[in-house]
């Protein structure tokens, strides 16, 4: 019916370490605790009223604990990216993700700034009020 996988967050976000408020020091130290939405699929056949966004608010109930038992470390933030181009991010508003900004659009792979991807919107969900402490510390 679904599908959802989460991986190690992205190495620099603009607009996501200023929503933190980071600096390159600090997020290095401290990016092991953002967990990225790297996918999420919903079958083309399955059509369910709200499906897309209470199966995230049910996965990300779970994720902190699921997380800190098989990496032994906590879990603060979650981001995803999504592709304007194809997408609205509707399902990710519905569940209380917060819009940081678009991307630059240069992907994981670059490395000599061509910014040859599409720009994607990027979404944060912070896991608890005192979230950015956590990111300092």
């Amino acid at each position: 019916m679904a599908c959802l996988g989460w991986g190690s967050a992205a190495w620099k976000v603009e607009c996501r370490d200023r929503f933190i408020g980071w600096q390159p020091r600090t997020r290095e130290a401290n990016l092991y605790k953002v967990v990225n939405n790297v996918r999420f699929l919903i079958l083309n056949w399955v059509s369910l009223e709200h499906l897309a966004s209470k199966l995230l608010s049910a996965n990300i109930r779970m994720l902190p604990g699921n997380w800190q038992a098989f990496y032994r470390h906590p879990v603060a933030l979650l981001e995803t990216f999504v592709d304007t181009t194809r997408f609205q991010g509707t399902c990710y508003r519905a569940a209380n993700w917060v819009y940081a900004g678009p991307t630059k659009g240069r992907g994981r792979y670059d490395r000599y700034n061509r910014c040859m991807e599409p720009v994607k919107a990027v979404y944060l969900y912070p896991l608890g009020k005192r979230f950015r402490e956590a990111l300092h510390g």
